[in-house]
């Protein structure tokens, strides 16, 4: 019987995320070729990694048709130029595409069937916008399973804030400006950068390069996000302004056991303590979250005042305040999307899981005095997913000044 293995993030790495549809900037790119990218970024950072030593690479994406399918962890190894000795697989868990990607490969490593594994995820929504050829059952409303508008992630959005009034529309447009600010001073700062890998892009105009993100919006005000039409009930509290926008991306990390780091002299960015899953009504998906980190902390001995650093994925501002709200943190808690969220980032649904990682673990690196992270997200059809990390820099002095 294998002894359990500590579970290391060695390192992630993402494209830059691009506005989906025909004005993005990756309307001419594939799917696949994001996520390989992004794949052979990671390696190129890592060279000392034998490629033949990989034991698996897992890859996430929601609408898994077109050039998001064939068992995209296999196809997209191959064009990596991963030997082909080096197995592959597709998962799909909603927005949490990529977390679970991270989590899986993270418990074969744990139970030592792997050493080292890449996980990551894709989304191309302007090629496969989310839902598009699914067939639902029928029987999840005519037997009433879950309600008619469930399926839509605005609807429950906008459910989140019936059910809470105190959750205000005025609370969200701040969050989410904010995230727009914090996010161009992160750039300003230079601090996102190191962790984009440069696409080839082409146009009407020619070919280009994407380096950043298309999403970003450093000029948003209050007033201009009071002004933004709610598409998806009259009157209603959720815009545009304060959710995550249709994004093109793909995202790519590598895992390693502790033993295997020794081996080849890798630096850890951070180290797995636990993680959870939780189910919830459909219809309000955006509270997942809140059960799957009570659970995480659970399994990992941990309260939520131990946390130093949390990287929430902001699919709407909303859900992201009534996690605060449920665990007595403020809005505008330091600790919080530091750097700024899916608001202004983009969430390309199955990429975004390792997109908070590749932050948190690059905020690890520069706070020694915090010892525990949480990365965490709702996920449609009434689901939460949470990873707890710990911070391999962790100085108990540095603790105790701070």
């Amino acid at each position: 019987m294998a002894e359990k293995n500590d579970v290391v993030f060695v390192d992630g790495v993402r494209t830059p995320f691009g506005r989906a549809g025909e004005k993005g900037q990756y309307w001419n790119t594939r799917a696949d070729d994001l996520v390989v990218k992004a794949m052979i970024g990671l390696l190129e950072r890592n060279p000392q990694v034998p490629k033949d030593r990989i034991d698996d690479v897992a890859i996430a994406a929601t609408t898994q048709q077109g050039d998001q399918g064939l068992t995209l962890g296999r196809t997209a190894a191959i064009l990596a130029g991963l030997p082909k000795s080096v197995p592959g697989f597709a998962i799909d868990r909603m927005c949490a595409g990529a977390m679970t990607s991270v989590t899986t490969l993270g418990s074969g490593i744990a139970f030592g069937a792997y050493d080292l594994a890449i996980a990551g995820g894709v989304e191309h929504m302007g090629r496969h916008p989310m839902g598009f050829g699914a067939d639902p059952n029928p029987r999840f409303l005519s037997e009433k399973m879950v309600a008619e508008d469930a399926l839509n992630m605005g609807m429950t959005a906008e459910r989140i804030h019936d059910r809470f009034p105190a959750l205000t529309k005025e609370r969200s447009d701040r969050f989410a400006m904010r995230s727009q600010h914090k996010l161009a001073a992160a750039y300003e700062a230079g601090r996102i950068q190191p962790d984009l890998v440069p696409v080839a892009i082409r146009s009407e105009s020619g070919w280009g390069l994407a380096t950043q993100d298309e999403g970003m919006r450093p000029e948003t005000t209050l007033e201009g996000l009071a002004t933004l039409k709610t598409p998806f009930r009259p009157h209603g509290r959720v815009t545009a302004g304060n959710s995550s926008p249709l994004t093109d991306g793909a995202t790519a990390s590598l895992l390693a056991s502790s033993d295997v780091v020794k081996e080849f002299g890798l630096t850890p960015k951070m180290r797995m303590v636990s993680f959870a899953f939780a189910g919830v009504e459909p219809e309000i998906m955006g509270l997942g979250p809140v059960p799957s980190t009570e659970k995480a902390l659970r399994k990992a001995g941990l309260g939520i005042d131990d946390i130093g650093l949390f990287e929430l994925n902001e699919a709407f501002a909303i859900q992201v305040l009534s996690f605060l709200d449920h665990f007595g943190i403020d809005d505008e808690d330091p600790r919080v999307n530091t750097w700024g969220g899916a608001i202004a980032i983009g969430h390309p649904l199955a990429a975004s899981g390792v997109r908070l990682m590749i932050q948190l673990a690059a905020q690890f690196a520069e706070h020694p005095e915090v010892r525990y992270g949480i990365t965490a997200m709702c996920v449609g059809l009434g689901q939460g997913g949470t990873v707890i990390w710990e911070n391999p820099t962790y100085d108990k002095r540095a603790a105790r000044k701070g």
